[in-house]
């Protein structure tokens, strides 16, 4: 398959891919990047957002995309080959809408303890939590309308 990169996606918990993809569009700490057959050599550090993988058709099989929410961690891409190490990686099928609705709403009343003693680093806390929900709740909103 020249067209195509192996793709490897791996959280502390669990390998949840080893396949053969003809692209990944991979969200690092400062925006998406694309990767395909061919690609420089890179690491880089991943950011909070969708990964999106794209499929190659195998005979009569055809292809598609998937989607994972993905969360700090990192990524390699060497001899077409990619390794995405993330502290987190959920599927898109297994976000719930509601449930990402709530993740929000909970992570939006979150406030700064008044007792404290880091309120910035709290507040970055809060950041990132109410971020992840948002990018849970997108995924799990677009995802119902694209399916696998």
């Amino acid at each position: 398959m020249a067209s195509t990169i192996r793709c490897k996606l791996i959280t502390p918990e669990a390998s949840l891919l080893d396949d053969e993809v003809t692209y990944a569009s991979v969200p690092l700490w400062d925006g998406l990047i694309g990767m395909t057959n061919g690609g420089s050599p890179l690491v880089a550090k991943l950011g909070m957002g969708e990964l999106r993988l794209d499929f190659p058709n195998l005979g009569q099989a055809k292809g598609g995309s998937r989607f994972y929410y993905v969360e700090e961690g990192f990524m390699k891409f060497a001899n077409n080959e990619l390794t995405i190490l993330a502290s987190e990686a959920l599927p898109a099928e297994n976000l719930v809408e509601s449930d990402c609705a709530a993740e929000l709403r909970a992570a939006e009343t979150r406030g700064v303890p008044n007792d404290a003693t880091d309120k910035l680093g709290e507040m970055d806390k809060i950041t990132k939590a109410r971020n992840a929900a948002r990018a849970k709740l997108a995924l799990a909103s677009s995802f119902k309308h694209k399916g696998i």
